[in-house]
Formats: structure tokens, C-alpha cells, sequence
């Protein structure tokens, strides 16, 4: 199956679930990282594969998501910096990369800035073996020193080297190794939010968990064409296993007559979507992305 080539402004939003921030702003390199604005932590991101639309919500999303439902921050489902020297093929490169992006993400949002540090060092080994060096470069790393303590700032810094990094890939046609760094953020994402359930549970949780399940069909979709490497084809089966489970998932969807504020010339949607997910579901659904991250991971 081939994909379409990716627009600009489509490679954009793509960059948003790649470098898992969704920074929501266009920064020059002589603007300073101190004036950009806050982070838009609702702001989905839109893929456009094959023609199809697709939208996902980034791991900074489901961070500050988790953050805000009073979970307290939890080191122990991260995954661990030392273990980027353990990742010897493209492939694990790749997709921890995507990994080590959300866990940087997750604890920037908590303010850890010391764990921080040691999750940009480990994305920027990673990226260095992929010959994407000049994504952290050492002006990067020193930017995101000095605005330790600024969330923002060292969300867009982080931003910018992922954006480099994935501009890369795509230009030298390895659009395959940009996949895996969007699917590693998803998976991480995913895993954040089945294990704060399991201690914190609450609707918004249970709902973000179930919205995966036309997430999960976007990177299938957008991996399935490298089906033919090894890898690529034990994860396309473990990502479909996955999918088999949310396909019991149910969304109805409830029509309300729309509503007129003629005083602010505003059209208010009253139109509601539940979502029926067992207990059992999500159960399931944490076993099964536990396995595959932990597969990934080591």
C-alpha cells in the first residue's frame, strides 16, 4: 500500500504527535523560548494518511489530562534513561524514541525538571544513532538548562529538536523510523493512562482511554506498509491483538437541536457521544499495552 507524500502543513500536524508537543505555535530561531505562549494542552492532533483524516490526541494532552485529575507523579512508569543504551536496531531506536519523548513530556508537566534532563540526554543518544544528531544539539540542551523551571519554554525547546528530527526522516526517506517515534509516544501514552486508572480512576480517564480505539486504526494504517521487516510485523500483529480488544468499545452518539446566542453570535453544540467501556475492557487493554511496551522497552 502506498501513502501519500505529506504536505507541509500536514507534515506540521504530524510533527505534533511525532515530537509528542503540541506546541500550538510557530517559533522562529530568533524569537525567545521565554515569549511563546502556553502550551494548548486540548488541542488533538489531525493526520492525514492515505487521503484519510484522523485525529489524535498527544501524549501531552493525556499528561496534563492525568496531572489535573490529581494523580500524583509516579516514576515507576516511566522508562528508564540508562536503558537507551541497550537499544541496538533502528527499530528499538526509533520507537523508544517516541517513548522517551512522552516520558520527557510527562515529567515537564510534573515539574521534575532533574528527571527531565536525563530524559532529553537519553532522546538525544537515541537521535544521535539514528544520524539525527543536530536535533539535540548541545545549544539545545544548554537552552533547556537554563529554563529549567519554565514549562512552556522547555516544552517548545523540546519541540524544536523533535521537529528537526523528524524533518530529517522524512527527507531522507525514512518515513518508516518517523512512524516509530509517533507510535512510541502513543503507546506511552496509552500505558500512563491504563495504570493511573488502575489507582485514580474517573470518567475523563475511562473516556480518554476508549478514544484510542480510532487512534490505534491511525498507526496501524500508517505501519502496515512496512508489514514486510520483521519487526514492523510483530508489532502491525501485537498492535492488531490490541485492537481486537477495542473493537467491543462502544460510542453512541445522542443528537441535540443546536443552540443560538444571538448576543455573542455563537452556535452552541448540545450534541453528546457516550462511551460504553467495561471494566473487564480496560483491563484488557492494560494487559495488552503493558506487554507490547514492555516488549519494546526491555
Amino acid at each position: 500500500m502506498k501513502f501519500k507524500s505529506i504536505t507541509i502543513k500536514e507534515g506540521i500536524l504530524l510533527l505534533a504527535i511525532t515530537s509528542l508537543f503540541a506546541v500550538g505555535c510557530n517559533n522562529t530561531a530568533k524569537k525567545e523560548v521565554e515569549e511563546v505562549p502556553p502550551v494548548d494542552s486540548t488541542q488533538s492532533t489531525i493526520l492525514n494518511v492515505n487521503g484519510e483524516i484522523f485525529s489524535i490526541p498527544s501524549p501531552i494532552q493525556t499528561s496534563f489530562l492525568l496531572k489535573n485529575s490529581g494523580a500524583a507523579y509516579s516514576k515507576a512508569i516511566l522508562n528508564l534513561p540508562g536503558k537507551s543504551a541497550g537499544y541496538s536496531t533502528n527499530f528499538s531506536k526509533g520507537v523508544n524514541l517516541g517513548i522517551y519523548g512522552a516520558d520527557l513530556g510527562y515529567v515537564t508537566i510534573y515539574d521534575q525538571n532533574q528527571d527531565a534532563l536525563g530524559y532529553l540526554n537519553a532522546a538525544k543518544k537515541l537521535a544521535d544513532e539514528l544520524g539525527v544528531a543536530g536535533a539535540f544539539d548541545e545549544n539545545i540542551i544548554n537552552r533547556f538548562t537554563k529554563n529549567m523551571g519554565k514549562q512552556d519554554s522547555m516544552l517548545v525547546l523540546v519541540g524544536v529538536a523533535y521537529r528537526s528530527s523528524d524533518s530529517y526522516l522524512k527527507n531522507n526517506d525514512r518515513n518508516d523510523v518517523s512512524g516509530l517515534v509517533l507510535a512510541g509516544g502513543w503507546i506511552e501514552s496509552l500505558y500512563f493512562a491504563t495504570n493511573v486508572y488502575k489507582t485514580k480512576p474517573n470518567e475523563e480517564i475511562k473516556r480518554r482511554i476508549a478514544e484510542q480505539k480510532s487512534s490505534l486504526q491511525s498507526l496501524i494504517k500508517l505501519l502496515t506498509q512496512y508489514y514486510s521487516q520483521p519487526e514492523y510485523s510483530e508489532f502491525v500483529d501485537a498492535l492488531n491483538d490490541l485492537s481486537a480488544v477495542f473493537d467491543g468499545v462502544e460510542f453512541k452518539y445522542t443528537y441535540q437541536k443546536p443552540s443560538i446566542d444571538p448576543v455573542n453570535k455563537m452556535t452552541v453544540i448540545n450534541s453528546t457521544t457516550t462511551v460504553k467501556i467495561t471494566p473487564e475492557q480496560i483491563e484488557s487493554i492494560s494487559q495488552k499495552i503493558k506487554a507490547i511496551r514492555n516488549q519494546i522497552t526491555g
